[in-house]
């Protein structure tokens, strides 16, 4: 295709620029004079014209590069162009008064002349540029004559609105033609943006959609809160159009995103949480030139942690997981993003004390990030001993393997569902955190320990945002366990910056760290939000059914026990929980007998061990685990009741007031 006389031009555009610069002062000082003197200039005016026009034309182009004016994109200039351009002007009129004053031209010179060439200069280098803008927008309003795109309504007439639309409709080849505006501030209706009309609010959006024929709706409010996005979903669904939205505000403003990357709603934008902003400098420090071990490595939480770990420059990252689908390809992923460091897929199973050894003492890693656990609750119910080998048993020989080859750092990844448990699951995890922060070989190896604990994570293996999809995809119905169950809920990032961050907070060594979660999410909105964003209609395009409560699992989880509190940090939003302080022998006893049922093969045995190390552990009533627990009890209060009863006797007999 024959290049345009722009793109022809386009080579020689700079010093084109120049040459018309150096143009406009001359014409501008030429215009002052001439109407300081009424287009009569007296010959020695002239003179004095002539004399000084060099210094002008030095000091005015110097005064224009010094403000970046031959570097300005004319086509799309602004209110900021245009202030440079007065700034300019002005340094080289006081540049200008200044040297005529010392080579002594000053005397005699007319100060109106001065003043109106520094107007006309503002009036000529600004008219050319907003000439160049202005021919561009009528460009612009012929191409709107032409009928071109999808039929658009833009859902906000704010900045991201008005940016978005300004984007739109200069694209050379428009994909969206914006019909209207949609926005809910009364204020803005019947108001015109660019051309375009605001046609009312979204409570009307159906009936205005139908109206105008409209093909597609966008959303640009990227500051909404989770209500009103919801609100304008279900409005999108009312008017049974596919719906699109700008990227996250947090995106936008941090560059990973530009505002015509429009993609569809997902569910996480629905949960409205203000994201916790992740202190880059801190994470940096704390990551760059280090070994890196990541425990399942190859899971979701794992695979984003191994992500952003990568972004700090480590030395070496050791991905290490039991499965090797998930695994091999996390590392692939990995790798191609991140060439230049060192990537070590492993295969292994954190129970194995021997295997754990020998990738100690082969990688050295300095940092240790433990998130391999098996965390699905009813699962863990039905595998007793298999949970608490690999949650409480793969925990201390990894934690143990750490102290004994000098890890720097050990960040174990824990779960609300530890805070008063009522399944296996959150008591093998709760056992876990008091291994990582009670037991001495990790403090006596000088290793800094930390536990990091989070509720519910949307989208991750396991999560019921999978399950709630493949159900979706059958026809429904989607099931959930009880119409007001809740659980907290974050994001995959967010959680794996949560980890980060904590492993570089300095308050939070030897404690848990804990994000704020905001509001608990219950369940069955969570459903009815994905059939919307599906286009459907939640209980009556697809069902929605009730299955009730599993084992083990509560209706509304915690974040903190009884007798721990949470304290602020310097970073928003995180916090950290001192660990409740128990009876070191008792504990460490406790899980040597844990140990010996688990060798047996006993659950109802294992059950009572985990009992005595979480008194606080309460399972469903009625159920295998509750008697186990129940028994585990009596006995403890059997054993406490015999000990002080004998304490009691044998003092009893040194005073002599009693016989054996």
């Amino acid at each position: 295709m024959r290049p345009s006389f722009s793109q022809r031009l386009y080579p020689y555009r700079r010093p084109l620029t120049w040459l018309l610069h150096g143009c406009l002062v001359p014409l501008a000082y030429l215009g002052a004079y001439e109407l300081r003197f009424e287009f009569a200039i007296p010959p020695v005016e002239l003179r004095r014209f002539f004399t000084t026009l060099p210094l002008l034309v030095v000091l005015r182009p110097a005064s224009f590069y010094v403000f970046g004016l031959f570097r300005d994109y004319w086509r799309h200039v602004s209110l900021r162009d245009l202030a440079n351009v007065i700034l300019a002007v002005t340094l080289g009129s006081v540049a200008f008064v200044g040297l005529l004053y010392v080579t002594a031209h000053f005397r005699g010179m007319s100060r109106a002349v001065l003043v109106l060439d520094w107007l006309l200069a503002i009036f000529l280098v600004g008219g050319f540029r907003f000439g160049a803008r202005i021919a561009r927008e009528v460009q612009v309003l012929r191409r709107l004559k032409v009928p071109q795109g999808k039929r658009t309504f833009i859902i906000g007439a704010g900045e991201a609105g008005e940016q978005l639309l300004r984007q739109l409709l200069h694209e050379p080849r428009r994909t969206l033609r914006v019909v209207g505006l949609i926005d809910d501030d009364p204020d803005t209706h019947g108001r015109s943006l660019h051309g375009v009309r605001v046609l009312g609010g979204t409570v009307a959006l159906p009936q205005l959609a139908a109206a105008h024929r409209v093909q597609l709706l966008v959303i640009a409010v990227p500051s909404a809160t989770r209500a009103e996005l919801q609100r304008i979903v279900e409005r999108c669904v009312e008017a049974k159009l596919p719906f699109q939205i700008l990227p996250r505000l947090q995106d936008l403003l941090a560059g990973r995103a530009k505002i015509r990357e429009l993609r569809d709603v997902q569910l996480e934008d629905l949960l409205g949480r203000e994201p916790v902003t992740i202190r880059l400098d801190e994470v940096e420090r704390d990551l760059a030139g280090k070994t890196i071990l990541i425990t399942g490595g190859g899971g979701s939480i794992g695979s984003e942690l191994a992500r952003k770990v990568a972004r700090f420059r480590p030395r070496r990252i050791v991905l290490l997981d039991r499965a090797e689908n998930t695994l091999y390809f996390a590392a692939v992923e990995l790798h191609r993003a991140h060439p230049d460091i060192e990537l070590l897929p492993v295969i292994a199973n954190v129970t194995n004390y021997e295997r754990v050894g020998e990738i100690f003492r082969t990688y050295q890693p300095t940092y240790v990030y433990h998130a391999a656990a098996y965390k699905h609750v009813p699962l863990c119910e039905a595998n007793v001993s298999e949970a608490v080998w690999n949650n409480i048993v793969g925990t201390r020989r990894l934690a143990e393997a750490a102290a004994r080859y000098g890890v720097a750092k050990f960040v174990l990844i824990s779960t609300d569902k530890a805070v008063n448990p009522t399944s296996v699951l959150g008591a093998t995890k709760r056992v876990a955190e008091r291994v990582v922060l009670e037991l001495p070989y990790l403090a006596a190896a000088g290793t800094d320990v930390r536990v990091v604990r989070f509720g519910n994570v949307l989208g991750s293996d396991g999560s019921v945002l999978p399950l709630f999809r493949r159900q979706l995809a059958a026809g429904g119905p989607l099931t959930v366990t009880h119409p007001e169950v809740t659980r907290y809920f974050m994001t995959i990032p967010e959680a794996a910056e949560l980890v980060l961050q904590a492993a570089a907070l300095p308050e939070a060594r030897g404690r848990i760290a804990m994000l704020e979660m905001g509001e608990q999410v219950r369940i069955v909105d969570l459903a009815e939000h994905l059939i919307r964003l599906s286009g459907l209609v939640p209980h009556r395009d697809i069902r929605i059914e009730f299955t009730g409560l599993r084992p083990g699992e509560k209706l509304h989880e915690e974040l903190v026990a009884a007798g721990e509190t949470a304290q602020p940090t310097s970073i928003g939003k995180v916090y950290v929980v001192e660990p409740k302080s128990h009876d070191l022998l008792t504990f460490r006893l406790g899980l040597e007998r844990l140990a010996a049922v688990l060798r047996r093969g006993d659950d109802e045995g294992v059950l009572r061990g985990i009992a005595v190390l979480v008194p606080e552990y309460s399972p469903w009533p009625g159920s295998a685990a509750a008697r186990a627990v129940a028994a585990a009890h009596r006995e403890v209060t059997a054993a406490v009741t015999w000990h002080v009863t004998l304490r009691r006797r044998h003092t009893r007999h040194r005073s002599g007031r009693s016989t054996w």
